[in-house]
């Protein structure tokens, strides 16, 4: 009886830390989205280390949570199969998320640069392609900034000289940003804006998949506990 209470306790904090992995696959998911959707807005150049980070955030994510749901039914219906399926798998995401977490900290860098490369190409296409304007004013507006490196790179992009596009006006209205007092405008750049927030992101996520793969080797260690309780053929309420 003392075991099996004991594993009445094993399971009801596995049920806790299965719902905290629900969680934190949500989390996830949502940051890889966001940075992604960021990323292919900015970087078009193809598949890199840095502009794949994303992406596998949100497939890691999305294992997890799958995972989380096996474990959750392995151990309603102490499956034993189910359960070994849950600790082999859990396993593998905690090595994955470790490596991502590396990963994001060392190709953070290449990630700024990438996107600095196209920022300042699109800039050139700005006068030309509605497109461009759609995309680089809307990302001007969001991150409150204005050219790649500060306002003065539209200097030679648009006419008459001098002029920014209406986005890095702080109060935007038609054809504020032709005279624009620099009082009155974003000055700083979208690389240093945009960088700081990928950055502060890649390093978030690297800390949390960090503090993630603590959490489930608890999990990985419950598991195992229960999957020999139930291979013992004790009843686990």
């Amino acid at each position: 009886m003392a075991v099996e209470g004991g594993m009445k306790c094993v399971k009801f904090l596995l049920y806790v830390l299965l719902l905290a992995f629900c969680a934190c696959a949500v989390g996830l998911i949502a940051v890889g989205v966001r940075a992604q959707l960021i990323l292919n807005q900015t970087i078009n150049q193809g598949a890199t280390a840095g502009s794949l980070l994303p992406v596998v955030i949100i497939a890691v994510g999305a294992f997890l949570f799958l995972v989380a749901l096996v474990g959750c039914c392995g151990a309603c219906k102490e499956n034993y199969c189910l359960m070994i399926t849950f600790a082999i798998f859990l396993s593998l995401i905690m090595l994955v998320e470790v490596a991502t977490a590396i990963a994001g900290y060392v190709f953070r860098d290449q990630v700024i640069s990438e996107f600095k490369k196209d920022f300042q190409k699109q800039m050139q296409t700005y006068p030309r392609d509605n497109q461009t304007v759609i995309l680089l004013d809307k990302l001007q507006q969001d991150f409150k900034c204005c050219g790649a490196n500060n306002y003065t790179d539209w200097e030679n992009i648009l006419v008459p000289k001098g002029r920014v596009p209406d986005s890095c006006c702080m109060n935007v209205t038609l054809g504020c940003g032709v005279h624009a007092n620099v009082t009155d405008i974003y000055v700083k750049g979208c690389v240093e804006m945009i960088g700081g927030w990928l950055r502060s992101r890649v390093l978030v996520v690297a800390a949390a998949a960090l503090g993630i793969a603590f959490v489930e080797v608890l999990g990985i260690v419950f598991a195992c506990c229960l999957v020999k309780s139930i291979r013992s053929g004790y009843e686990v309420m």
